[in-house]
Order: C-alpha cells, then sequence, then structure tokens
C-alpha cells in the first residue's frame, strides 16, 4: 500500500513493509511485503496538487514497481483515483496500457468487482468464525467498531447487515453509543451529510477511549495503531477482539488481553481481506478476465476461513495464543518457501 499522511516516517514505512510479507504469507497469497508513504497532508491539497504530487511520485519509481515487481495498493488518504494516476503514469513509461501494475483501481481501469468493501468483509468474515468458538449468533452478538472509514465503516455495514448488534461505532471525532444497537446505514448518512457522527439521533455520545471500554462481545478496532495499551487493556470488555487496523494493539496489552481469556484476532489475519482480493485483481488483470463480484467474495470467504482455522490449530497445537500463532504460521511458509529455492551461487 502507499499512504499519504504528514505523519509518515521511513520506520514506519519500513515495519509497514515487513508486516506486509507476514500478512500475504498468513493468507498464502504469493506477495512479498512493501509499503510507500510520502510526508504530505492530502486534506491541504487540491486534487491538482495531488495529481502532480502522485505522478512524481509514480515517475521516481517506475524502476521498483512493475507487474512481475512490486504491486503497490491503496492505503492511508490514497484511494481508486491515486491507483489510476499511477496506473497511466507507468504505463505511458511502458508506451503501453500496464492495468496489473497497481490494485486498488476503479473497475472500469481493470479493478476488480468487491475490492472496496475487500477489507471489510474479510473482518466479517472473521468474526462469523470466531463467534462460532463461543456458540453465538450474529443476532445474539454486540459488537463495538472504532472507526468508520474503509475497513470500520464498510465493515459496521456488512455486520449490521449480517445481523450483528453494532452497539457503537466512532470517527475522528468521537463515538455514538445506543446499547440496543444502532442503524449503521442511518449513521454512516449522518456521517456523510454532517462529516461527523456526533449529535446522531437516539445514541449517546462517548470518546474514543471510552468507546473501547464499552461491554460488548467483538471489539473491532479498525482506526490507528497503539488504541489499546497497557494503561486500558484491563478495561476492555469483550470476548473477542478482531483487529481491522495495523497494531492497533500494544504488546504489552496483548500480554493482558490474553491473561484475561479474550480471543483475539490479530490484524496481519483479520484485515487481511484488502491484500487478497488485491492479489484477485492483479490475477484478473493478467488473465483478462474479469469475476463477478459473488465469484470474488466467495473466494475470499474460502482464503480467510481456511486461513482463520490454520491459524486457531496453529495455537491449539503449539499452546500459543492466536497472534504468536499467526506469525510462526507466516515465518514457517516463508522459511520453507525459501529452503525450497536454495541459494543461487
Amino acid at each position: 500500500g502507499i499512504r499519504y499522511s504528514p505523519d509518515v516516517t521511513l520506520d514506519e514505512v519500513r515495519a509497514l513493509a515487513a508486516w506486509m510479507t507476514w500478512k500475504c504469507a498468513v493468507v498464502n497469497v504469493p506477495f512479498g511485503g512493501a509499503k510507500g508513504g510520502v510526508v504530505c497532508d492530502p486534506a491541504e491539497m487540491s486534487i491538482v496538487e495531488l495529481e502532480r504530487l502522485t505522478r512524481r511520485y509514480a515517475a521516481e519509481l517506475i524502476d521498483f514497481i512493475g507487474p512481475e515487481k512490486d504491486v503497490p495498493a491503496p492505503d492511508m488518504n490514497t484511494n481508486e483515483q491515486t491507483m489510476a494516476w499511477i496506473m497511466d503514469t507507468y504505463s505511458m513509461h511502458a508506451r503501453h496500457t500496464v492495468t496489473a501494475v497497481v490494485t486498488g483501481k476503479p473497475v472500469e481501469l481493470g479493478g476488480s468487482r468487491g475490492r472496496r468493501e475487500a477489507t471489510g468483509r474479510g473482518l466479517l468474515i472473521v468474526v462469523n468464525e470466531a463467534i462460532k468458538r463461543f456458540k453465538l449468533s450474529p443476532s445474539e452478538t454486540r459488537v463495538v467498531v472504532q472507526g468508520s472509514g474503509n475497513v470500520g465503516g464498510i465493515g459496521a455495514r456488512l455486520l449490521h447487515e449480517a445481523g450483528y448488534k453494532v452497539v457503537a461505532i466512532s470517527d475522528v471525532f468521537g463515538g455514538i453509543h445506543n446499547p440496543d444497537g444502532i442503524d449503521i446505514p442511518a449513521a454512516l448518512e449522518h456521517l456523510r451529510t454532517t462529516r461527523s457522527l456526533q449529535e446522531f439521533p437516539g445514541a449517546e455520545e462517548v470518546s474514543n477511549q471510552d468507546l473501547l471500554e464499552i461491554d460488548c462481545d467483538v471489539l473491532a478496532p479498525c482506526a490507528t495503531e497503539n488504541q489499546i495499551t497497557s494503561r486500558n487493556a484491563d478495561r476492555v470488555k469483550c470476548r473477542i477482539l478482531a483487529e481491522g487496523a495495523n497494531g492497533p494493539t500494544t504488546a504489552n496489552a496483548d500480554k493482558i488481553l490474553h491473561n484475561k481469556g479474550i480471543f483475539v484476532v490479530p490484524d496481519i489475519l483479520a484485515n487481511a481481506g484488502g491484500v487478497t482480493v488485491s492479489y484477485f485483481e492483479w490475477v484478473q488483470d493478467r488473465m483478462g478476465y474479469f469475476w463477478k463480484e459473488d465469484v470474488v467474495n466467495e473466494r475470499l470467504a474460502d482464503i480467510m476461513v481456511a486461513s482463520f482455522n490454520d491459524v486457531a490449530k496453529y495455537a491449539e497445537t503449539h499452546d500459543v495464543d492466536t497472534r504468536t500463532a499467526a506469525y510462526m504460521l507466516a515465518i514457517d511458509r516463508v522459511a520453507y518457501d525459501t529452503r525450497m529455492r536454495g541459494i543461487y551461487a
């Protein structure tokens, strides 16, 4: 993924690149790990400035990206339009259209159906699997979602449509809570029109930190990193933690959650739906044949369910927590491939 943010640092991008290696390995996607970032504030830039920035950035990356080298995708503050500009810039240098150089493109330019919802849908799929361990049904499962963007907003809507009781959701300004459940489509429409969830009728306002401590069955932090720390982990009251964001839980908090018996679906599994459908998009671009959305969703579900079960089995076999199991599984897969390939002298 490529992110635009005033807070991007080289160390952050390095860490996210390594993370992608393990995320791809957990879901058996044959990609490596890479990340890109530009220090800028898109909120302060015009569409013309964003296009110039993106095309210049893409031009600098020409020798480092390509369908057989490195395939960027959207991340924080980048989207379908950003990917379209990168694809077009690369294609101009190649002297022919190269759709497979990026994923997350508009469907009209070689994008995959279902890509926009993929991360949120992947979250829904792993939550569906996790509640089976507690013999819960969607209708009796209370869900709290931190975040209302591409992961949180879409994830909350899909959970709502699947019959889950979403009792709280938040944006950057704070959250709203109703123990009887929130009408998520109406809340997201309120957010779209007012640019805030605040003052949504029929719900009380809560801070983003208080939202994490609401009594629920499933807590899905889908906003940003380091939200659950050693300072608040003791007050988290969920049975299942499904990490829609990258790194929402610190290492010290992880130990506390494990000791409390909370079942964690780690980020490299819970939010891997996006990279999985990015892989599908790359495959479709290479074939020149595009799947129907229900086919994309069905194949995504197959991979996410199999990966969830693989991680759960690793955790039980090796008597470790699920996060450790996910990394063990990913490292084992990468190590096996490395050993099989050997070293070319």
